[in-house]
């Protein structure tokens, strides 16, 4: 029997999943404000520190490929424990390495490690838990995915310069990311002494060379995953976009806000958790089809608000984008776990790989409207995007549910 709402079991995967989503996205993002520091210590230029974040992003889309594959034979809950145990160690020798080109070698194997985590959870979530209990469970996850985030950035931030002043003889980034180690290791002990056994899962093997390439037809020929796979693209490439450049805009003219005060925006990263689990409820309760196009329009109405001049409206127009993004998320990524009937892992691997390749191109190519046309270009870009993944949710409302009486399990190939 899967876990229903309400269940201690229920209650204790919610718990292990929420410290999956945060250990995982602290880990990831920790390195980000320490790129200048990075750059003044080891005497580098601001691309080539940029590498201290990009060198574990990079593995982790391609890696979460593989991960979700050997997910259907191994299992979720022993794949995600070990993940989550090894990017911890992974961050605590990047804390202590000696040069730049070891940090890099940690923080490679940090990603490598964390594709473990995300490429699973959704199966899991989807195997686990009630039909009815899926969408507010994996909207647990995703809060603690923008708790970490917000945390690996702003918190990392904070204690490397609070140490810093105290002139301890060992730099503050040594303590910063030792720290996140640290915490990500008990979540990794917690992760593991919480999350209930699988039940619902059952290994699934292919026989012949072609296997692989067959399974991923199968989830293409399906009427609603292209779609989500797409929405994941577009929507990260948005969220990533405002974020980038946010801080350039405010930090100039007629702003000027100082560095540290532009830090703060990520403490917006509360409301997405919020909107993440409130979403995720609410499709579970009327249904993914007819609430998803409702975040993607509350991301556009942030987008547009973001093109006025009143700081105040900038961000709150910020706020908007990050309530709507999160929303939309939760409510894609718990619906690809119950579209895919078979190879359940590949299927939540392939959404997350569109999903972090939608960071990486469209975030880039964010910057090019930055730089040609400044914020008006920036907000037009991401309306453009915004405007295609409401087509895209318009197009998932026509497609028709799964039968009731589908049994959602993975089966053998």
């Amino acid at each position: 029997m899967p876990h229903a709402r309400g269940t201690p079991a229920y209650r204790r995967l919610t718990l292990a999943m929420m410290f999956a989503g945060f250990s995982t996205f602290s880990l990831l993002y920790a390195a980000q404000p320490l790129l200048p520091t990075f750059a003044r210590v080891f005497g580098l230029s601001a691309e080539g520190a940029s590498l201290a974040v990009s060198i574990a992003t990079g593995p982790l889309a391609i890696g979460i490929l593989v991960a979700g594959r050997l997910s259907d034979r191994w299992g979720r809950r022993p794949m995600m424990v070990a993940a989550m145990f090894g990017a911890g160690l992974a961050t605590l020798l990047a804390a202590i390495a000696p040069g730049w080109g070891t940090l890099l070698a940690c923080r490679l194997l940090t990603g490598v490690a964390l594709a473990g985590v995300p490429a699973v959870a959704m199966a899991y979530v989807a195997e686990e838990v009630d039909a009815g209990s899926v969408g507010s469970a994996m909207g647990l996850y995703i809060a603690g995915t923008a708790i970490g985030g917000m945390t690996g950035r702003i918190g990392v931030s904070l204690v490397a310069g609070a140490l810093d002043g105290l002139g301890s003889g060992i730099a503050g980034w040594r303590w910063a990311l030792g720290a996140v180690g640290v915490v990500a290791l008990a979540m990794a002990e917690a992760f593991r002494r919480l999350a209930p056994p699988s039940r619902g899962f059952v290994a699934r093997g292919f026989a012949g060379r072609d296997a692989p390439r067959v399974g991923v037809r199968a989830l293409f020929r399906d009427a609603a995953l292209p779609w989500l796979y797409l929405e994941g693209f577009l929507l990260m490439g948005v969220f990533v976009t405002v974020y980038n450049y946010a801080a350039f805009r405010l930090e100039a003219a007629p702003y000027r806000l100082g560095q540290t005060t532009v830090s703060a925006i990520f403490l917006l990263y509360i409301v997405g958790s919020a909107s993440s689990a409130w979403f995720g409820g609410l499709a579970g309760r009327i249904g993914r089809r007819r609430v998803f196009w409702v975040p993607v329009v509350l991301l556009m109405t942030g987008v547009a608000l973001t093109a006025a001049a009143p700081l105040a409206l900038v961000v709150a127009g910020i706020a908007l984008v990050t309530a709507g993004f999160f929303g939309a998320h939760s409510i894609a990524s718990a619906w690809v776990g119950r579209r895919a009937l078979a190879a359940r892992g590949q299927a939540a691997a392939l959404y997350l790989f569109f999903y972090y390749l939608g960071s990486s191109v469209l975030g880039s190519a964010g910057g090019i409207a930055w730089t040609r046309s400044g914020w008006p270009g920036v907000a037009w870009f991401c309306l453009a995007l915004g405007g295609v993944a409401l087509v895209g949710a318009v197009a998932l409302w026509r497609v028709a549910p799964l039968p009731v009486a589908t049994p959602i399990v993975v089966v053998e190939g």
